[in-house]
């Protein structure tokens, strides 16, 4: 698990494709040697631009990680080569700080860049992406762009979204130097999309159209009141069995 804080900006040093799996060997040498904190080990898990990765070897300033072929038909690292600049972040250890939001690496699909508007020292970035993964975004909610945890803006969300990258971000990450169309992975918040799920399988309240807005009034009187019911807790995947203890 990681918190979408990014440890520094990688440069992918090698690139290779063998059997279905392809190997990656990223210089990385504040990941590899933290000034402040515990370096990663082999079989460790290492966030790549948003993707959890497991690190095979460990060789002075560069990390190995490796990925398989379903990894790179979900994300964009079939556009990557020798060169490719990626965010990096460790997973997270017991008492570490909680400083962006819970990411797992598992990313739900790929956007496109749509603009980048320098605003004084910050910019505002818009993302496109597929209407099926924009129903599930909630207004000033989380969401990590290529790794990075970012707020959503007000919406409404039809078919993109839009962050505000303040000063350190743009200095910290890789967006500032992103084209236009260029593909970023977007792994959606784990918390909204498990309260989502639970809605939506308990039946008391389905996602609203894309572009409409919907306030707390007007879902308090559509849905009502929720019920917890037999029929509820079943939706939920628990059998008639299941007992604590």
């Amino acid at each position: 698990m990681f918190t979408g804080l990014v440890r520094e900006v990688g440069r992918v040093s090698r690139l290779e494709r063998r059997a279905g799996i392809t190997v990656l060997e990223i210089e990385a040498p504040i990941t590899v040697r933290p000034g402040d904190g515990q370096p990663p080990s082999i079989g460790d898990s290492l966030s790549v631009n948003g993707i959890c990765l497991t690190v095979v070897r460990i060789a002075g300033t560069r990390v190995s990680v490796e990925a398989t072929s379903e990894t790179r038909r979900v994300t964009t690292l079939d556009n990557w080569g020798v060169g490719t600049t990626v965010h990096l972040e460790p997973s997270l250890r017991v008492g570490d700080q909680l400083g962006g939001h819970f990411v797992l690496g598992h990313v739900d699909g790929t956007g496109r860049l749509a603009g980048l508007q320098r605003r004084g020292g910050a910019a505002s970035m818009t993302v496109t992406l597929p209407r099926a993964l924009a129903r599930q975004l909630l207004p000033k909610g989380s969401i990590a762009v290529d790794g990075v945890s970012l707020t959503l803006d007000e919406g409404p969300f039809a078919d993109r979204f839009t962050v505000t990258l303040i000063p350190h971000t743009l200095r910290a990450t890789r967006f500032g130097g992103l084209a236009p169309g260029g593909r970023v992975n977007l792994e959606l918040d784990v918390l909204t999309k498990a309260a989502g799920n639970g809605r939506y399988a308990a039946g008391s309240e389905q996602p609203a159209a894309a572009g409409t807005r919907t306030t707390d009034a007007g879902r308090r009187a559509r849905i009502g009141a929720p019920r917890l019911t037999m029929e509820t807790i079943l939706a939920q995947g628990w059998s008639r069995g299941t007992r604590n203890g």
